[in-house]
């Protein structure tokens, strides 16, 4: 795949066919006259786009490929990836076929350029691909979350040459990353991590263990954070690239969780893990600085997998009140209490779109979008949550059921406001932004 018109081929057809549901209403096609933040050429690291002479536009217009990237993510998540929700639910495992297919697509090397044979977009485009498959799975969403905005991410910005070279062809084609920070004695504390690295003639060694690593069971490719120099205390912290089949390397448990269930989360352990020292991903003892700014770009991720799993919630129980269920001989849906209900909730759900699609923008621009992201996943969590309980409701008996899918999308929700920073570190963050802001 040397170009996103190339791995997108087979669903752009796809996508000309009449869609089973209803594409994204509330994103609409940036008119040819404008020019829209989305429609710039992808940037490095050091370039800053200026804006200045850029007509502002609704956050929600998409630039023509964005607009073939939402519609056609949203074929085939709605061909591929539904009739089998259920199922990798149920067996808490992800389809290799499904995890293959993603690739096939180019979803999984959306902002990896071209050259290392990613589709070469923007990140918004990324953030658009993960709330579709969330409309319909964010088991799915999550996978392709954590590889392009972490792992692809972390390559792109503090990779070497060598490490890009060997590592993004693969990222792109064919190797789930997995983004390996959280230890039983630090979750929201992530810098009182116990993993140790020590140098070794040749390299580096590991030992210490992992948890709740997600993508662990598909994953080939781990970039772990260990700390060098535990004297340093946090900034003793570095990044390493850890291929699967490194000795002392192993999976030690696969956790059974209330939601994302088909999404893997494992316990690692590292047992006198060596890797040669080409496999330092940047820099020593700037392992938490990158964990840092890889955050914030990934809580935009999961904000909008949390907005993608509240439309796909709402979606779901309102063509059920407004087509098929009736009570005292009309359609539920057609009561002035429902309709508040839905039209209230559809409104949250825009609330919290507009603070996601404005981080996505910001961070594009090379503007600080620090306080954005954290407004954006806070709220996007909290909408989640709050719209599939009402969905749950909202459809009596069928909403309570393991047939469909509004119970699945209640039980997913719940994630969004523990990983990727809780719900209260969003909040400490956005406080301690506001705070600079306003202390004279």
């Amino acid at each position: 795949m040397s170009s996103f018109s190339r791995a997108i081929r087979p669903i752009v057809r796809a996508a000309a066919a009449t869609s089973a549901r209803p594409l994204r209403p509330a994103v609409s096609r940036v008119a040819p006259q404008i020019r829209c933040l989305s429609a710039t050429v992808p940037r490095r690291d050091s370039e800053i786009l200026d804006i200045s002479e850029i007509p502002p536009t609704p956050i929600t217009h998409l630039s023509e490929t964005e607009t073939l990237m939402a519609d056609s993510v949203s074929k085939f998540a709605s061909d591929v990836i539904l009739p089998k929700a259920r199922e990798m639910d149920e067996a808490e495992t992800m389809d290799p076929a499904v995890v293959e297919q993603l690739f096939e697509q180019g979803l999984m090397g959306i902002e990896i350029p071209e050259e290392y044979g990613g589709s070469g977009m923007n990140f918004t485009a990324a953030i658009i691909a993960i709330e579709e498959l969330a409309r319909v799975d964010p088991s799915v969403s999550v996978m392709c979350d954590v590889h392009n905005t972490l792992c692809n991410t972390a390559f792109l910005k503090y990779g070497s040459e060598k490490l890009k070279k060997e590592w993004l062809p693969k990222l792109a084609t064919n190797t789930v990353g997995s983004f390996c920070l959280s230890e039983p004695v630090s979750g929201s504390d992530a810098f009182a991590m116990a993993t140790k690295a020590t140098k070794t003639e040749n390299g580096y060694k590991i030992n210490g263990s992992k948890m709740w690593i997600t993508n662990s069971m598909e994953a080939e490719c781990f970039i772990v954070f260990a700390n060098l120099d535990p004297s340093k205390k946090y900034k003793g912290i570095t990044a390493f690239v850890v291929p699967k089949d490194t000795p002392g390397f192993s999976i030690a448990k696969k956790e059974k969780k209330l939601g994302i269930k088909a999404s893997s989360t494992c316990v690692l352990n590292f047992d006198d893990v060596e890797i040669p020292a080409d496999n330092l991903l940047g820099k020593e003892f700037e392992g938490y600085k990158y964990a840092i700014g890889l955050l914030n770009e990934g809580r935009i991720g999961i904000a909008a997998q949390m907005t993608g799993l509240a439309l796909g919630a709402w979606e779901n129980a309102a063509g059920y009140a407004w087509n098929d269920r009736k009570q005292f001989g009309q359609l539920i849906g057609e009561f002035q209490g429902m309709q508040h209900q839905l039209a209230q909730a559809w409104v949250e759900i825009q609330a919290a779109r507009a603070l996601v699609y404005n981080a996505a923008r910001k961070k594009e621009a090379g503007e600080d979008f620090v306080l954005d992201a954290a407004m954006a996943k806070l709220k996007a969590s909290q909408v989640a949550g709050t719209v599939s309980s009402q969905a749950v409701e909202w459809m009596g008996g069928m909403g309570f059921v393991r047939e469909g899918l509004a119970e699945k999308y209640f039980r997913d929700s719940k994630i969004g406001a523990i990983y990727e920073g809780t719900s209260n570190i969003q909040l400490t963050t956005i406080a301690k932004q506001l705070q600079k802001t306003y202390t004279k």
